[in-house]
This record gives structure tokens, C-alpha cells and sequence, in this order.
């Protein structure tokens, strides 16, 4: 018997949300044979390239609300001192082009790589005020999932600080880029990365339209016991994006533990596995395979039991676009021009 690995990040996320949920207010790129997933998406700039001011548009004394209805004034260029309190809104700016203006990032801000080199500052829960005061950044992007009391502490130190909520669904991508963009006044690269992005998404739905069934899907969160995403989850909704149907969908959660014996009588018939590597995913197949009764579900008899890269599909950001076509494809491979 293995000893089960439980993912820091994924643990982490958990008790961010369940922290927000107390909230007043509104929390790989795996190659996939066939389907070309850019390293660089259309509109995005390197980590490497210098990040030049953008024209500005709109005039001084404009105030936006973040996704607290807290009313947070727009700068009047692009700051130069940002820090990411989560890793999908690290990964944003880095697509933005604006990496070499993040000075404070999360210890779970590895994405893109060159994030890893980034001042960390804690983590989702307990990131540390005393680091982030002395980064003295110009903007903080916090995140539904960090601690109300801390965004407050962070607020009180006189720092501008725009908060942003999660989606329940894929197109909720959009708008969180388009603030990102706004806050960061990189609007018009927030255009161009959206447009790439939803370029990619609508050429899935155009493939997948008019399939003639639906996989029934179990989405694994692996070495966390049968949890699984329910129909509040913004992977409940990529899943039926791609063709699919998630065999959990009728549960009233973003995430729920589910039992063995559901599982069997869903006979789901294909299977996603969570995982952070191949070994984690080999791993979390055989576990899942040592239950008694899970051999003879339809996904196991016909080899149909798949890896999804953990950050990109549990990060609320513009890799869950690739998650899609990942997805998509694995479920019907006739409709991309071939077998997966």
C-alpha cells in the first residue's frame, strides 16, 4: 500500500474557500496529440521581454469596484510594484507581460516558470503582511480565497488592494482577465489574450456541438479521498464544454466527497485524474483501482482513465482553455482529426 500524497496547493485551496465562504461578499498544459496549444498565447509578451508603459485610455479620477464592491481608484499607468496573493492571478499578469513588475507572489506562484523566482510572500492563508508591506508594491491583487482579516490588514497599511472572486464557470475567465487588465491598465493586452483564448474555446464548442452521446465522466481529485467537483464547480461546466457529462453534476457543490458505490452504479465511462506528475497519477490509478468492484466500470474496461494536470485545471486562469481542448479531445478524438 502507498502512502497517499496530499497536494499543498490543493489543501491550501480548500481551506481558502472554505474561509471564503464566510465571506460578506461576492474563489498541464498537457500536450494533446493534435491540438496545438501555443507556449505563447496570441497578445501575450515573455517574461523576458521589457514590459514598456501602455498608452492609457481612460482619464484620471476613475474608480472601479473590485469583486468585493469595494471601490478601488485606477492608477494612472501601469504599477510597477505588483504582488499576486494567489497563483491564477500570477499566472494572468505573467500573460499580461507584466512579470518583471511582480515583486511578491504566493510560494504556490510556480507558473510560468519564471514565476518560481518571484519574492514569495506565504501562501494562500497565511501570507505574511510584514513581507508584503516592506515590498511596498503600488498594487495587490488579492483573491476571494485569502483571508478576509488579512486583505483588511493589507488594505489598512495604506495599500491599494483590488480584489478579485472565482467563476463558476468557463466564460467567468474572461471578465477576470479583463480586471486584471484594468487594474493593471494593460487593457488592450488583455483584449488581445482574451480574444486568443476565446478563439481556442469557441473552435472546441464548434467541434464538440452536435456529438451524438456524452461520455459520462468522474473528475478524481487524487490523494485527496473520492473527492470530486460538483455542479457549482467551474469544472463541472469544462466538462460539458468538452463534450462530456459529469457524472456528479447534480450535486450543489463546487467539490464533494463521493462514495464508492456511486461510482459503480455511474459506471462512468471515462476517468480524470488530478495528479501533479506521471508517478502521483500512476499512483492515484492504482489506488483507485484496488477498490473493490471499480475494475468493471466501463472507463477501466476500456483504458479510459486519464491524467489532467492539477495546477492548470484547479487554477481559475487562462490554462483551463488547454485544460478544455485536453479534455475535448480525449473524449472524442474523432472530432480533432484522429485518435488521442
Amino acid at each position: 500500500m502507498y502512502r497517499r500524497y496530499v497536494s499543498p496547493f490543493l489543501m491550501a485551496l480548500a481551506l481558502a474557500l472554505f474561509a471564503a465562504a464566510a465571506w460578506a461578499g461576492p474563489e498541464e498544459r498537457g500536450h494533446v496529440p493534435g491540438v496545438h496549444v501555443p507556449d505563447r498565447i496570441p497578445g501575450q509578451a515573455t517574461a523576458h521581454e521589457p514590459t514598456p508603459d501602455p498608452v492609457q485610455t481612460p482619464g484620471p479620477g476613475q474608480v472601479i469596484d473590485d469583486d468585493l464592491g469595494h471601490a478601488f481608484p485606477l492608477p494612472a499607468r501601469t504599477p510597477g510594484r505588483i504582488v499576486s496573493m494567489a497563483p491564477n492571478v500570477t499566472e494572468v499578469l505573467f500573460a499580461l507581460g507584466l512579470g518583471d513588475r511582480v515583486v511578491g507572489a504566493t510560494r504556490f506562484c510556480d507558473h510560468p516558470p519564471e514565476a518560481r523566482a518571484v519574492r514569495r510572500i506565504g501562501g494562500l492563508v497565511d501570507p505574511n503582511i510584514e513581507i508584503i508591506r516592506s515590498l511596498d508594491p503600488d498594487l495587490v491583487i488579492a483573491f476571494r480565497g485569502n483571508p478576509l482579516r488579512l486583505v483588511d490588514r493589507v488594505r489598512r497599511l495604506g495599500l491599494p488592494v483590488f480584489v478579485l472572486d472565482i467563476g463558476d464557470r468557463l466564460e467567468d475567465v474572461f471578465p477576470l482577465v479583463a480586471k486584471i487588465g484594468r487594474v493593471t491598465r494593460t487593457e488592450e493586452r488583455a483584449e488581445a489574450l482574451a480574444a486568443g483564448l476565446r478563439a481556442r474555446l469557441e473552435a472546441v464548442d464548434a467541434a464538440v456541438r452536435d456529438v451524438a452521446s456524452r461520455p459520462r465522466v468522474f473528475v478524481l481529485l487524487y490523494g485527496q479521498g473520492l473527492w470530486t467537483c460538483g455542479g457549482e464547480s467551474y469544472v463541472d461546466d469544462l466538462v460539458a464544454r468538452a463534450g462530456g457529462a459529469n457524472v456528479a453534476s447534480a450535486l450543489p457543490k463546487k467539490w464533494a466527497l463521493y462514495k464508492r458505490e456511486r461510482i459503480l452504479e455511474d459506471d462512468p465511462d471515462a476517468v480524470f485524474i488530478l495528479a501533479r506528475s506521471a508517478g502521483d497519477f500512476a499512483a492515484g490509478r492504482d489506488w483507485l483501482l484496488r477498490m473493490p468492484g471499480v475494475r468493471d466500470v466501463a472507463a477501466v474496461r476500456s483504458g479510459r482513465i486519464f491524467e489532467l494536470d492539477e495546477n492548470a485545471a484547479s487554477r481559475f486562469g487562462p490554462r483551463l482553455v488547454g485544460v478544455l481542448e485536453r479534455v475535448a479531445r480525449l473524449l472524442h478524438p474523432e472530432r480533432f482529426g484522429g485518435r488521442p
